[in-house]
This record gives structure tokens, C-alpha cells and sequence, in this order.
């Protein structure tokens, strides 16, 4: 299981760090892959309205990079009513410090302002734990950063077992080896920095935006020795044009590769990369019934797990009926 708060277009940060691994896990397990827009009311429920355009815009992105609905299970988190009735059981028995030690609460507080800190905020986490757990998740895909997150998610099921029996999946780590990406200015690629590459953006705005690129400070002239592995430019190559980039290396630490030239030829590259994703893009834009479509469906696959996760815990937890009889009333 994974997720990704809808934030609108897509980077080539997510392209690397999120997307291809989707499309891989896809090839070998059942996927859920949730489109978060409840956890994008923690910072954004002043702005509500913008959240479906830019739940459009991020599925088109996925679908582009090749995310496989015939795969996987794509599905709208808002369209499953049973994580908010799972949140409020699941909260019941979740202690307020285990909420308040994750580690990028106080440090969002600070960086976004008092204003966020909202008793959605602060629980979020018991979200996160349940949009995994009602569709089962045995693994989710996390970098080690992230780790502290879901071992908070184990512990709320551990927790929740302990008291009413074994009937919570507890999710185990998958580790990828996702890189950060840099983005124009050298810092990490972050629509917040306004320094990212969009994959949906033209060619010739990825090349304008390449050639705006911070490289090797010490690197003034073309035959000054460069240092590749902390230029951002070169870190495209190795993602975009491997065969190349030892070479592409030598040149620059040996000062035979000034940086504009080494910048055109990267955005050379990085085009070609992207250009089966636009036309694909493109198409879906042009086609939207066939988004609502995949969501639709989608959302009803995921719907039908998660009643049943529900029924699971209201039986162990002593409350009666289940969710279809509920329903019926």
C-alpha cells in the first residue's frame, strides 16, 4: 500500500523517488495505491476547493509514468467512508505522545505556521495508520526517513491487537533506495522551493529551466576541474543518460566540459526521457472520463476491502452490525 497527497502536477522528483517504484511493486503484489485527499486537508483546509483539480492533475501524472490500473487499485481516500469511521475507533485507543513525538509535527508547526496546528494535524498519523491497515498493507514502500512513520503505525496496531485480538495486518518496510533529488537550485526538488521541473512541462521550458541550473561553484571556467558527484546537473545524467555519465565525468573533472555545454546536453536528454510520458499525458487530457472512470472503479474496489476490515474491527471491539446492514438502516 502507498500513498500520495494530491498536490497537482508532478515533478521529476516523484517520477524517480514514488512513480517507477509504483509501477514496479504493481508487477509483483496486488497494489493499493491511495490518492490521500484527506491528509491534504492538514495544510490546505483553508483552500479546500483546489483539491479535486489537483487530484486530476496528479492521477493524469501517474497514469502517464505507467501506474497500471489493470495492476493495481487506484482509489480517492474521501471515497472511502470507512477510514474516517476506522480514525475515530482507532484514535480511541492511540495515546496523545505517541502523536506528539513524530518527528515532523513540531518541525511543520514551525515551518508552516501556528495555524496548522489543528487536531487534524496532530492526528494525522492514526489516519495514516488506518489508510493502511483497512485495505491490509503487509508491505509499504518507505525511504529511511520515513521509517519512524510507519514503525507509529505498527505500534497503533500492535496496540489495537493487544486489546482486542489479532485482527489488524501489521505492515512491514519496504526500503527503497530513493534518491533525493536536487532541484534547480541545488536544495532538494520541492514545488514549496519553486525549483522543480514539472514532468508536464514543455520541452522548452525544461531546457529554460536546466540552463537556470545551479552547477559546481568552484567551476568558474570550462577548464577549471569540476566535481560532478556534488553537481546537480550531473546527478540528470546519471538518471537520464547513464550510459554516458562516466564520460561525462571525466571530461568534467579533467576540465573538458564547460557547463553550459554540459547543460544542453542534459536537457537534450531529460527531453527524450520525458517524451513518451507527455504524448501519453496529452492523450488523457484530452480524454477525461477515462480518469473518472479509473477512479470510479477504483474506489470501489478499495470501498469493499475496507468495509470488510471495518466489520472486522467493530466485531472485535463489541459494537454491533456490520457496515452493509448499517447502510441498509
Amino acid at each position: 500500500m502507498a500513498g500520495m497527497r494530491p498536490t497537482g502536477k508532478l515533478h521529476v522528483g516523484h517520477l524517480l523517488g514514488a512513480l517507477q517504484n509504483f509501477v514496479a511493486l504493481s508487477r509483483e503484489a496486488e497494489c493499493f495505491y491511495e490518492v490521500a485527499d484527506l491528509h491534504a486537508l492538514t495544510t490546505k483546509f483553508d483552500r479546500s476547493s483546489e483539491i479535486a483539480d489537483d487530484i486530476r492533475e496528479m492521477v493524469i501524472d501517474w497514469l502517464a509514468a505507467g501506474v497500471d490500473p489493470q495492476a493495481c487499485t487506484i482509489y480517492v481516500q474521501s471515497r472511502i467512508p470507512e477510514i474516517s469511521e476506522m480514525v475515530v475507533l482507532l484514535s480511541m485507543m492511540t495515546p496523545v505522545s505517541w502523536l506528539e513525538r513524530v518527528p515532523t509535527y513540531k518541525e511543520q508547526i514551525v515551518e508552516l505556521g501556528p495555524e496548522i496546528a489543528t487536531h487534524g494535524f496532530l492526528g494525522y498519523p492514526v489516519l495514516q495508520a488506518v489508510d493502511i491497515a483497512i485495505v491490509r498493507g503487509e508491505g509499504v514502500p518507505v525511504g529511511r526517513d520515513q521509517l519512524p512513520h510507519l514503525e507509529l503505525t505498527r505500534e497503533i496496531v500492535r496496540r489495537f491487537n493487544h486489546l482486542y485480538g489479532p485482527v489488524l495486518v501489521e505492515p512491514s518496510p519496504i526500503l527503497s533506495n530513493t534518491p533525493l533529488v536536487p532541484g534547480a537550485d541545488g536544495r532538494k526538488m520541492s514545488k514549496s522551493y519553486d525549483n522543480s521541473i514539472l514532468l508536464a512541462d514543455s520541452e522548452q521550458i525544461t531546457t529554460e529551466k536546466v540552463r537556470r541550473m545551479f552547477t559546481d561553484p568552484t567551476k568558474i571556467h570550462k577548464n577549471d576541474p569540476g566535481h560532478p558527484e556534488t553537481c546537480p546537473v550531473f546527478f540528470f545524467h546519471e538518471a537520464f543518460n547513464a550510459v554516458a555519465a562516466d564520460g561525462i565525468a571525466h571530461r568534467c573533472r579533467a576540465g573538458l566540459l564547460g557547463c553550459v555545454e554540459n547543460k544542453a546536453d542534459m536537457a537534450k536528454h531529460l527531453n527524450a526521457a520525458l517524451a513518451p510520458f507527455r504524448e501519453r499525458r496529452r492523450r488523457l487530457e484530452a480524454s477525461p472520463s477515462i480518469v473518472d472512470e479509473i477512479l470510479d472503479e477504483g474506489s470501489k474496489r478499495a470501498r469493499d476491502v475496507a468495509r470488510q476490515t471495518l466489520d472486522g474491527v467493530r466485531a472485535a471491539m463489541g459494537l454491533s452490525g456490520s457496515s452493509a446492514r448499517r447502510q441498509a438502516v
